[in-house]
């Protein structure tokens, strides 16, 4: 099928396939046959953030955030003031008489930290006496306060009052956070989750360390919330845990050890390391999809069970997933995934590959039992390559869907791209000059 392009042309590039993975030009399940490039950025583009249904913000390595709209591509501002490449940025809403505002949260290595009005353009705070750059920031809406994160914990108000902080010792820092019920965060530091208590007393609020949780064996590369009542953690050699979200108690317990020819120099141990940490995590409330090296497992929540795993999904390592299953990956490519029924038995699940547990008690740490050969696992499905969307020539970063309106991509190569239902598309363009015979008549 003839791929159409708006906007700025990339060069094309021959698709690329895994050693067990190719999919060719005819892709009948992929919806994105159109793509339009947006320039704007001089480095590596690493976030995007979606403000409204129309609009959202890229920001990277060049300091710069811009504001673009999904449906034109056009870039509606470019807010300038970080002198370093931007770390964290997050959006959120508010109230305001009786109008929903939005507004736009930056941080960056030089610093500092910047509220903006992505309405205007302006800067509506700064604040530049930082003791370390902020990793992440957390938005909590109930509680009209927002934390950064990184050698400290600050909470702040929607005026960006500092109302209080906690100072950690350690090199790392906090590298991500999510809420939990009851006015609790829980932080990532290194290889532990520190839930932290938020207490109000009258106007003041008050922040305390109240549990170390320590059964992570390396770095937590990735935190999320799964539902009301469970987050979960992905760590640096391939261990999932899923915790109550009230009593802070292991729930599921995951080992993925992808099988290995045995090697005994360095290098090979360091890269089968690599290839089992868990870059990205999300969730629907029901599954989890982890980018898991180079490869993506599905994991059900309720059922505590594996769904569906890919060794090599990509030919890099996996930097960002969604559960309508797609995934964006160091190779440059983003690809769309499917769950389908296994016809044959699946691939053997290699000795070690599931080291499952579930805990329901606090306990210390606890590394999983002995390695078993699992001959059949219940319910596995295979995950099937329907789309691979070409047309960044870097690292794509991560993406951002506006449903119907597309998918956004960044990347390492400078770029962003909007990636369309063709079909969709030549139906709006077809309506639209309907409209305009229409009006011309009337005239």
């Amino acid at each position: 099928s003839l791929r159409k392009l708006c906007g700025s042309r990339v060069s094309p590039r021959s698709f690329r396939s895994c050693a067990a993975l190719f999919i060719g030009e005819e892709q009948p399940k992929n919806c994105f046959t159109e793509m339009q490039v947006l320039k704007g950025h001089f480095d590596i583009v690493r976030f995007l953030v979606q403000i409204d249904d129309l609009r959202f913000a890229s920001a990277g390595d060049d300091g710069l955030v811009l504001i673009w709209n999904v449906e034109t591509g056009d870039c509606l501002l470019e807010l300038r003031c970080h002198t370093q490449q931007i770390t964290a940025m997050t959006s959120y809403s508010f109230i305001r008489g009786r109008n929903a505002h939005a507004a736009l949260i930056t941080a960056s290595s030089d610093r500092t930290l910047s509220l903006w009005d992505p309405d205007s353009g302006n800067r509506v705070q700064n604040i530049s006496d930082l003791q370390s750059s902020v990793k992440c920031l957390l938005v909590l809406v109930r509680l009209d306060v927002w934390l950064s994160g990184g050698n400290e914990l600050c909470v702040w108000n929607r005026d960006f009052e500092l109302q209080c902080k906690t100072v950690h010792h350690s090199d790392a820092g906090i590298s991500a956070m999510v809420e939990l019920p009851k006015n609790f965060i829980a932080a990532a530091m290194d290889k532990e989750i520190v839930i932290f208590k938020l207490s109000l007393s009258g106007s003041d609020i008050v922040v305390m360390a109240m549990r170390h949780l320590a059964d992570h064996q390396d770095t937590i590369h990735s935190l999320i919330s799964i539902n009301d009542g469970l987050f979960a953690s992905g760590s640096h050699i391939g261990e999932l845990i899923i915790w109550d979200s009230v009593d802070w108690t292991i729930q599921a317990y995951e080992h993925i050890l992808w099988e290995e020819p045995a090697g005994d120099s360095q290098s090979e141990v360091k890269l089968k390391q690599i290839e089992r940490s868990i870059q990205h995590m999300s969730s629907d409330g029901e599954y989890i999809v982890a980018a898991v090296g180079s490869g993506l497992y599905v994991f059900n929540v309720l059922m505590k069970s594996v769904v569906a795993y890919r060794k090599m999904a990509h030919d890099s390592n996996v930097l960002h997933t969604m559960l309508r299953l797609m995934s964006c990956s160091e190779d440059g490519s983003v690809r769309l995934w499917e769950l389908q029924d296994l016809p044959l038995p699946a691939e053997p699940a290699s000795s070690g590959f599931f080291g499952m547990f579930g805990t329901f008690g606090r306990s210390g740490k606890q590394t999983g039992p002995p390695a078993k050969k699992m001959p059949e696992i219940p319910g596995l499905r295979s995950l099937e390559l329907i789309g691979d969307l070409i047309g960044h020539s870097g690292a794509v970063q991560m993406f951002l869907s506006f449903k119907e309106k597309g998918l956004v991509t960044c990347s390492t190569d400078h770029l962003l791209i909007i990636w369309k239902d063709g079909e969709l598309q030549s139906q709006l363009r077809s309506l639209a000059v309907f409209q305009k015979l229409e009006e011309n008549q009337k005239l």
